[in-house]
C-alpha cells in the first residue's frame, strides 16, 4: 500500500511577522513615527525596566525607570540649552505614572532650585527652595506653593519663621531682624504684618543696630491681645 505523505500544517506568515514584531524585554533602538526614539527594556509592547528616551521636537532627554509605558521609578530628564546646545538637568528624582512625585530636585533656568517632596508634578510636601536673590525658604509645600509652616532665610541673614498661605506670610509668625538686632512677633495677612509686638534681639551682636534701644511696655495680657488680632483675622478670612 503507498504511502501518502502530507504536508505540514504550517500557521499563517503574519502570525510570525507579529510575533517578531511584539517587543519584549532588552531591544535596541526603537524609533516612533515622529521621529522620537527609545532604548532599553519592553514588556508586552511598552517600555518597562531601565530605559532612555528621545524627543525629536524638543530634544529632551529622560533616563531611567519605566512602568508599562511611563516614567515610574526613579530618573533624571534633561533638555538642550538653547544657545549652546549642551544639557542641563531639568530634574531628577522619583517619578510615578509619568509625573514627578517622591522625593527629588528640580533645576529651573534662572539658577533656582528646589529639593523635597513632589506630588502628581508639583511641589507638594516638605521641601527647600533656593531662589535667585541668594534667599532660600524651607518648609512645608502644597499645590506648587509654600502652604503651612515655613522659614524664610534672606541673604543678609534677617528670617521669618512662621505660617504662609499660597506662598505669603499669613497666620503667627516672627520676623528676626538680624541686622538691627531686633524681633517682631505677630500675625500676618497675605505678606502685610497687621499686629505684632517689636522688641530689641541680640542687640549688642547686630551690624547695624538702630540709634535708641525699644523701651519696654508693659501689657496686662499680651496673650489676649495676638488672640484677638488672630480672630480679626480669621473674621476676614471668612
Amino acid at each position: 500500500m503507498p504511502i501518502v505523505k502530507y504536508p505540514r500544517a504550517r500557521e499563517p506568515l503574519y502570525y510570525e511577522w507579529e510575533r517578531k514584531a511584539q517587543k519584549c524585554g532588552l531591544r535596541h533602538t526603537v524609533y516612533a513615527v515622529n521621529g522620537d526614539q527609545y532604548t532599553g527594556e519592553w514588556l508586552n509592547n511598552l517600555k518597562h525596566g531601565k530605559g532612555t528616551q528621545i524627543w525629536k521636537r524638543t530634544g529632551a532627554i529622560y533616563s531611567g525607570d519605566w512602568k508599562f509605558g511611563k516614567r515610574d521609578g526613579y530618573g533624571t530628564y534633561s533638555i538642550p540649552d538653547p544657545v549652546t546646545k549642551e544639557y542641563r538637568k531639568v530634574y531628577t528624582g522619583w517619578w510615578e505614572n509619568g509625573q514627578r512625585t517622591g522625593q527629588g530636585v528640580s533645576f529651573y533656568p534662572n539658577g533656582e532650585r528646589y529639593e523635597g517632596e513632589w506630588s502628581d508634578g508639583v511641589r507638594s510636601g516638605w521641601g527647600r527652595m533656593h531662589y535667585q536673590d541668594g534667599s532660600s525658604y524651607e518648609g512645608q509645600w502644597e499645590a506648587d506653593q509654600p502652604n503651612g509652616q515655613g522659614m524664610l532665610l534672606l541673604p543678609n541673614g534677617n528670617r521669618y519663621e512662621g505660617g504662609w498661605k499660597d506662598g505669603k506670610k499669613h497666620g503667627p509668625g516672627r520676623y528676626f531682624y538680624l541686622d538691627k538686632g531686633q524681633l517682631l512677633e505677630g500675625t500676618w495677612a497675605e505678606d502685610i504684618s497687621k499686629c505684632g509686638v517689636m522688641v530689641d534681639f541680640d542687640r549688642d551682636k547686630a551690624p547695624a543696630p538702630t540709634q535708641y534701644p525699644i523701651p519696654e511696655i508693659e501689657l496686662d495680657d499680651p496673650a489676649g491681645v495676638l488672640a484677638e488680632a488672630q480672630a480679626l483675622l480669621d473674621d476676614s478670612d471668612n
